[in-house]
């Protein structure tokens, strides 16, 4: 499937993807992210194997758009657990001293 990344295009496919991928360790994940396999990876690091150009060159939804129409599941950014259960307003106030 022809898919354009950073305005150049390529014709990948899912095999194509997954064999590229193969024993590449996955990053920790910060943004979103993309199931191929058993591995969770960030889209950014899949983008970077897959085109071989530097990640400042595209974006993650370029990628994660491109990897979506081949078949892959791709995952929200997650979010950060708020500190001792606590909401931000109620954590900056514990900083302050109440």
């Amino acid at each position: 499937m022809r898919c354009v990344i950073a305005r150049y295009p390529f014709d990948l496919t899912k095999s194509e993807v997954e064999e590229s991928m193969k024993g590449i360790k996955a990053e920790e994940v910060t943004g979103i992210s993309v199931t191929i396999g058993r591995r969770t990876y960030p889209v950014k690091q899949v983008g970077e194997v897959i085109t071989k150009q530097d990640r400042r060159d595209f974006t993650a939804a370029e990628v994660a758009r491109a990897l979506i129409r081949l078949g892959f599941t791709c995952h929200p950014a997650p979010t950060a657990a708020p500190l001792d259960g606590l909401t931000p307003m109620q954590a900056a106030s514990a900083q302050l001293g109440e």
